[in-house]
């Protein structure tokens, strides 16, 4: 029963390292959509870095060491997940993008946020 479970578990972090890497795949599409003008270099090189930072923490956190190591790789993911949705929130706000790809980028991300900050916080309140 407990190899069940310890199955389910890293199908669930399979789950959701399978929409960082797909956030990521939307991130980078968006950031080479943005205006090649020296301007807006910037926000498209910030949006692929951190649109594809979030699930190599994420990968971190799945081989932590300690539960702790964990917490930390999560909340480094999530932080890198606000990141890119300040910089895909930016692109839209400037009519940088094609809006249905940004659209499902953003809400994708906030999606993510959302869970890993929940995976982070019950981490923390299961810890002995």
């Amino acid at each position: 029963m407990q190899r069940d479970n310890r199955t389910s578990e890293l199908r669930l972090g399979q789950d959701i390292a399978d929409r960082l890497r797909g956030l990521a795949e939307m991130a980078l599409k968006v950031a080479c959509t943005v205006p090649r003008a020296s301007p807006y270099r910037h926000l498209a090189q910030q949006l692929a870095r951190a649109g594809t930072a979030a699930g190599a923490n994420y990968e971190g956190a799945r081989a932590a060491e300690s539960r702790a190591d964990f917490i930390h790789n999560v909340l480094l993911a999530t932080k890198e997940l606000r990141e890119a949705l300040y910089w895909l929130r930016l692109a839209r706000a400037a009519n940088l993008v094609p809006v249905p790809l940004v659209e499902r980028a953003i809400d994708e991300a906030d999606q993510l946020t959302r869970i890993l900050g929940a995976s982070a916080r019950t981490a923390r309140q299961n810890a002995p």
